[in-house]
């Protein structure tokens, strides 16, 4: 069995419309699902990626309404990797974040910066052996899009080889020289894990990483199941999540690792040309629908002309 990179990370946002306009039009990323947390159907999660949800290419959002600003600490991804072709992309990108009134740094084949809620993001030179995962912007040239999650940095306690077997002999992460740099190489798309010390506590909250989920697929995600609980971790059963199916575990250091499968994915109750556009409901959730198209603030999508659910 191999994961095949990354699926999705998911995060936690105060303000559903900033992270619309954010990643949705500043980013040029495309909504694909508008949907609410199962387990919570009063707050929104919100679906970003590619031009039809690719896995690899997903940011997600919880919408907790108001919520405070949190701090990432150990046990805690703090940082998204995301590939654009080369250098001239930075510089369109540098110039775009600048001109909407975010400051970035720019180093050799990297630029950083903070989305409104003060989560980092990093654009990087991406690994051409990653197809590119591309969304569809009118003011985001198709050379300088965004190709996909590359990566992610977090945060653990000491030592940085404490998570070494699981990734390695559990879940065929490969650990290169430096410490605590892994890479999961998959049939078609590879991820950077890279682990950096951190003595402090996190706080969720708004602008923190919420969880990290890994690509399988539909035949192999029952042995991953199998394969994680033999390693001695504490998984769930399978949850069916509309999209994807997940099971869920948290490893050694307190980050929490989802598995999700290829199918069904994200048009399964959308025509692909309008993913994103109207409220979809979990079927738990559909007797709520009325309920919440009068509570859940309506969202302005810049790829639809529908401004209400």
């Amino acid at each position: 069995m191999q994961l095949d990179g990354m699926h999705h990370i998911t995060m936690i946002t105060g303000d559903a419309q900033r992270n619309v306009d954010f990643y949705a039009d500043l980013l040029g990323l495309r909504m694909v699902k508008k949907t609410v947390n199962f387990d919570a159907p009063e707050a929104y999660h919100l679906y970003f990626g590619d031009e039809r949800g690719s896995p690899g290419s997903l940011l997600t959002w919880f919408e907790f309404a108001g919520a405070t600003p949190g701090r990432a600490g150990a046990g805690m991804i703090h940082t998204i990797q995301l590939g654009v072709a080369g250098d001239a992309s930075l510089d369109f990108w540098d110039n775009r974040l600048g001109g909407a009134g975010y400051s970035s740094d720019r180093s050799e084949g990297s630029l950083r910066f903070l989305d409104y809620d003060g989560l980092e993001l990093e654009l990087v030179v991406a690994d051409p052996a990653n197809p590119p995962l591309r969304a569809r912007h009118p003011e985001v040239p198709e050379e300088h899009a965004i190709l996909g999650v590359a990566g992610a940095r977090a945060y653990i306690g000491r030592p940085l080889e404490a998570d070494v077997g699981l990734l390695t002999e559990t879940l065929g992460f490969g650990a290169a020289e430096t410490s605590g740099r892994y890479r999961l190489q998959g049939p078609t798309r590879n991820f950077e894990l890279i682990y950096e010390p951190a003595d402090r506590h996190g706080i969720q909250g708004a602008g923190t990483v919420h969880h990290i989920a890994w690509h399988s697929t539909d035949e192999d995600h029952v042995p991953w199941q199998e394969r994680v609980a033999a390693a001695g971790m504490h998984v769930t059963p399978v949850i069916d999540r509309d999209y994807f199916k997940a099971i869920y575990f948290r490893q050694p250091q307190g980050i929490l690792f989802e598995i999700s499968t290829t199918s069904p994915g994200f048009a399964v109750d959308e025509d692909p040309d309008h993913l994103g556009e109207q409220l979809r409901l979990p079927p738990q959730h559909e007797h709520l629908r009325a309920q919440l198209e009068r509570t859940l603030t309506p969202l302005r999508n810049p790829r639809s002309v529908e401004t209400a659910q």
